[in-house]
């Protein structure tokens, strides 16, 4: 009889636990993060938009794909596209800068307009929560594996599709799939 209660008991404890983990989703909307400048950006202020979700790096040989992030953006904002650029010092120190720094250096050199965060970690066990969504509890899991990610969402925050650093920005292959969500 104990043997049955105590696996009943833990068997119930680990559906309540699993309950609680948000699915990307679930979640996506309820995320609040800081953005370049230090304000909170609040996620559930893009209800309604297609994002794209990017971690981005100032010393990377991808770095000139700011360039056509801000095109894709100019191209689409007026469609309720947004993308959320999310500095990452992840892969070999390529973004060593403090916020400042990388605000500066994207609007100087690539005029950036989109909305950009506070610098995170896209991995390892200070992962930001916002990105074990992307890459843990979503329906495309994966670790990144460099720069440059791109996580696409619908209108709803469903996560539709991903590309791996080399996808460029203005490719056939991503701008095809935003018309598509238009």
């Amino acid at each position: 009889f104990k043997k049955t209660f105590m696996k009943t008991i833990l068997l119930s404890l680990s559906v309540l636990l699993m309950s609680l983990v948000p699915s990307a989703t679930d979640s996506i909307y309820q995320f609040k993060v800081k953005d370049i400048n230090g304000k909170t950006f609040d996620f559930a202020s893009l209800k309604g938009k297609k994002i794209m979700i990017v971690n981005t790096a100032s010393k990377c040989g991808l770095t000139p794909q700011y360039e056509q992030l801000e095109a894709l953006y100019t191209k689409y904002k007026a469609k309720n596209f947004v993308i959320v650029g999310f500095p990452a010092n992840d892969f070999m120190s390529q973004e060593p800068g403090s916020d400042k720094e990388i605000a500066q250096f994207c609007q100087l050199n690539y005029g950036v307009s989109f909305p950009m965060m506070s610098k995170i970690s896209v991995l390892g066990e200070d992962k930001h929560p916002l990105f074990v969504a992307l890459t843990e509890q979503s329906k495309i899991p994966g670790e990144i594996e460099w720069n440059f990610s791109k996580f696409l969402l619908d209108k709803d925050g469903n996560l539709v599709a991903r590309y791996v650093s080399s996808v460029e920005p203005m490719s056939d292959e991503i701008t095809g799939e935003i018309k598509e969500l238009l």
